[in-house]
């Protein structure tokens, strides 16, 4: 039984962050690993409650106070297996998840919630140094043949678990190396690609072939897929970037979409080029977005030598705690997400909107025109009221979008499989995660639009248990859990 007095005894700690001035001049995690000590206590904090509510605020239904005990405990081994049995990648869930688990945790009743997230990401930590990470090949082959197109989370979770029932899978990839979004729109300070690779290296041993460079629709067509394979799972993400085209001066050069500045970045990063045509160093840059991808934004501009970052954010300032009547606990709470990247400088602006980009007379940006906005709803929709006389102008050598995702790219796949996007950008599905088109499923962002992680994966392993089904081969696939599994019964 977990310790009564854990949470009286210990209060709520994370690692200490590598030093700002030493991380800005590199691409390294921001965290360090915590001691067994630190991460120890941690999990005694957790209550293992009757109805432990983390379970629920969790997408894939993470057994957490059952690996927080066995960490408690020090059953490390014990513990990834626990951990395993939900979780496919919990290095990137632990590195890149919101923790929604956290929001739900009992213990945040009166309390700092139980640091869930850190325990997860030194349980893996611990998994694969000692060696508790292995290959599990099937025990024998269903003769069945699965693509799977898209290599970001919701991909490689339905990929190994079909790969792990016996199937054969194929994963196709439009990018040079695996990993989707992760691979080259998540910076190396929030998540090394080292991660990436030993899993690649994992699914590999376990059946799981990968290509690269292959653009699905056009150097393979959905024809080929159909007779070359006996199911097909779309997971090629939710890319398709938010713009501003109608604010003036949206295009002098100069303004580009968070994405067109990440990617090439993290290129350079990974030593694939040896510099990126948009480059913050020396620059007055403007972001505009408040969420994970402005963040990341704002970290690489002060990696890169900005001499100045504004980050803007159209509404008003969150508060540092939650509010209970207007998100209650065990809702997720509205308050600020204050990342390790704005500790590292730049000064954020709220309740702020661009009203007009500036030219220099050239061409190109110059700065941007911004005004104080109250937003309000009507009838569900979005209002701004400019307040009058809050025009000012920032200076901009640089200015980013990172205003979110508006679904899944249109591609020619989708219209050679008879598939269409609904109003959201996004594909459709049935109950057993299956599309308009006969043997084609789908999963993560692309059938929900840009989310979490940790959605991502439990989409995967969800659409998995349905191709698996589907394909009417022998055995049992886990079957998914967690709020996932809410759509599908098998």
């Amino acid at each position: 039984m977990p310790d009564p007095n854990g949470f009286l005894r210990y209060g709520r700690q994370l690692p200490a962050r590598r030093p700002v001035p030493v991380r800005i001049r590199d691409y390294r995690e921001v965290y360090p690993e915590a001691s067994d000590q630190l991460v120890q206590e941690q999990a005694t904090r957790c209550m293992d409650c009757g109805i432990p509510f983390c379970h629920e605020g969790c997408p894939l239904g993470n057994r957490i106070p059952d690996w927080n005990d066995l960490v408690r405990t020090g059953g490390w081994a014990r513990a990834i297996e626990s951990l395993h049995a939900t979780n496919n990648f919990p290095e990137f869930t632990g590195r890149l998840c919101p923790a929604p688990c956290e929001g739900a945790c009992v213990l945040g009743i009166g309390d700092d919630p139980v640091a869930i997230k850190q325990v997860e990401v030194e349980i893996i930590n611990r998994a694969f140094a000692n060696g508790y990470v292995t290959p599990q090949p099937p025990v024998s082959k269903s003769g069945k043949r699965v693509a799977v197109v898209g290599s970001g989370p919701a991909g490689l979770a339905a990929a190994q678990q079909l790969a792990r029932a016996g199937h054969d899978v194929e994963v196709l990839e439009r990018d040079d190396r695996i990993g989707g979004l992760m691979r080259y729109g998540i910076p190396d300070f929030k998540l090394e690609k080292e991660h990436i690779d030993r899993r690649m290296a994992q699914m590999s041993a376990e059946g799981v072939s990968f290509r690269t460079g292959v653009n699905v629709g056009i150097d393979v067509t959905a024809e080929s897929l159909k007779n070359d394979y006996d199911a097909v799972v779309l997971a090629a993400g939710a890319l398709a970037g938010r713009d501003a085209p109608e604010t003036p001066g949206r295009g002098l050069k100069g303004v580009h979409l968070a994405m067109d500045h990440l990617v090439p970045a993290n290129r350079v990063v990974a030593g694939l080029q040896d510099s990126t045509p948009i480059d913050a160093a020396g620059k007055s840059v403007v972001i505009i977005g408040g969420g994970d991808t402005a963040a990341d934004c704002l970290g690489v501009a002060h990696r890169q030598g900005a001499s100045e970052v504004f980050q803007l954010d159209i509404y008003p300032e969150p508060p540092s705690a939650r509010v209970g009547d207007r998100d209650p606990w065990p809702t997720w709470p509205y308050v600020i997400r204050n990342y390790p990247a704005h500790e590292e400088g730049g000064v954020r602006e709220f309740a702020v909107a661009v009203q007009e980009f500036v030219d220099n007379g050239e061409g190109r940006v110059s700065g941007v025109r911004i005004a104080e906005v109250e937003v309000t709803r009507v009838d569900g929709r979005r209002v701004l009221t400019v307040k009058p006389g809050s025009e000012r102008v920032l200076p901009a050598d640089l200015v980013l979008l990172a205003i979110g995702f508006e679904g899944t790219e249109q591609q020619p796949l989708l219209e050679q499989f008879g598939i269409a996007r609904n109003p959201r950008g996004a594909i459709d599905a049935d109950d057993t995660w299956q599309t308009a088109a006969e043997g084609v499923f789908v999963a993560g962002d692309m059938h929900r639009g840009a989310s979490l992680i940790v959605w991502a994966i439990a989409e995967g392993r969800a659409a998995a248990a349905a191709v698996h089904s589907y394909l009417g081969a022998p055995g049992e696939l886990p079957a998914p859990v967690g709020a996932a599994a809410h759509s599908l019964s098998i």
